[in-house]
């Protein structure tokens, strides 16, 4: 059973925005570190963005920098991935994941909870 749940994903034009979002139900996720990752058909999982807990420190994958934001909600138990400028190779199931730390940085070991992923497909 995943213990965190991913929403907003869906079918988007080259160039436009999607964001996704991330929630815990069973338990607080202001106080866990938090990655977005994503898996592309036939590829590795790989780190997207990640946060610590105070929201005050990020990082990108090289890839997304300048194209995506990852922050946490004024809505508690929240964090969000806002996704701008998409472009086809951004195609994947993207998942979040958290971990009882204040920072856990891109690699999926890190992380003890995760999503079941939600599907963005960049297609025109």
């Amino acid at each position: 059973q995943s213990q965190l749940v991913e929403s907003g994903g869906g079918l988007v034009q080259p160039g436009g925005s999607l964001r996704l979002s991330c929630t815990a139900p069973g338990f607080t996720l202001d106080y866990y570190a938090v990655g977005w990752f994503r898996q592309a058909p036939g590829k590795e999982r790989e780190g997207v963005s990640c946060i610590t807990t105070s929201g005050d420190t990020t990082n990108y994958a090289d890839s997304v920098k300048g194209r995506f934001t990852i922050s946490r909600g004024d809505a508690k138990n929240t964090v969000y991935l806002q996704m701008n400028n998409l472009e086809p190779e951004d195609t994947a199931v993207y998942y979040c994941a958290a971990t009882y730390s204040d920072y856990a940085g891109l690699r999926a070991r890190e992380y003890d909870y995760w999503g079941q992923g939600t599907q963005v497909t960049v297609s025109s």
